[in-house]
């Protein structure tokens, strides 16, 4: 097995990996007659995309990503390209592709960066595969895009359920130091200092244990406190204050 999938499958202890695959398994087992769309979404850092990749690897779940410059066609491509099938040549076509072998083989749909099918006209896409084949689809996206989605009530009367993503805790420092500063112990009082500079995200709490492991490397110690650690700066959201310039 490869790293990245040992990386991933690591994760599921994250209270936003939990969050979605409880989000998947709710609509999953929903009753009959209720929708099956569902929305999980957040600020950029929560860890929604980890949280993805780890369930799209939980559940064989179909999972595409949207980019911004992304067309209904090309995702359409990207939908059947993950579901091994050689796309139609319209876009009608391909709907009908995604919605049939959905149908038969009953996976979950994941669209990350969902807030791009908003920008570039894509949403009614997902409401007509929705429609052709009743399956689980999950959205995932920015923190707004619950109130965006307000604007399409044919897709957000269709919701089941709309679950936040949380910013990261105390907890989320613990597993993820297992994994990105390794054999260091870190004190209590450190790891909530690390959390509040990452400002809660999970990317800057896994960036800023990356920079401790090098510092307890550098300093030959296997436990960094406060006092260890000093005043040196963390990674943070504040980009750099320009330098002045050389006399």
């Amino acid at each position: 097995m490869s790293e990245t999938p040992q990386l991933y499958n690591s994760l599921a202890p994250l209270r936003n990996v939990t969050a979605l695959v409880s989000l998947i398994e709710r609509v999953n087992n929903r009753a009959i007659g209720l929708p099956g769309l569902a929305t999980f979404y957040g600020h950029s850092g929560f860890g929604k995309t980890t949280a993805a990749i780890y369930s799209a690897n939980k559940f064989n779940a179909v999972s595409v990503q949207i980019k911004e410059c992304w067309t209904g066609k090309k995702m359409g491509q990207a939908i059947l390209a993950e579901l091994g099938i050689k796309p139609q040549k319209t876009i009608s076509d391909m709907v009908d592709q995604i919605a049939h072998e959905l149908l038969l083989s009953d996976r979950v749909l994941l669209i990350d960066d969902a807030q791009y099918l908003i920008k570039r006209g894509m949403i009614g896409l997902i409401k007509d595969i929705y429609e052709s084949c009743g399956t689980t689809i999950i959205l995932i996206g920015e923190e707004e895009l619950p109130q965006s989605l307000q604007r399409w009530e044919n897709i957000h009367g269709r919701m089941l359920d709309w679950v936040a993503a949380q910013p990261a805790c105390v907890a989320d420092v613990d597993h993820l130091a297992k994994i990105y500063c390794p054999n260091v112990d870190l004190t209590a009082e450190f790891k909530a200092h690390l959390l509040k500079a990452s400002v809660h995200s999970i990317r800057r709490v896994c960036v800023n244990l990356g920079k401790v492991a090098e510092f307890a490397i550098t300093k030959g110690t296997e436990e960094v406190s406060l006092e260890d650690w000093g005043n040196r700066a963390f990674f943070a959201s504040a980009a750099p204050a320009p330098r002045r310039e050389l006399a």
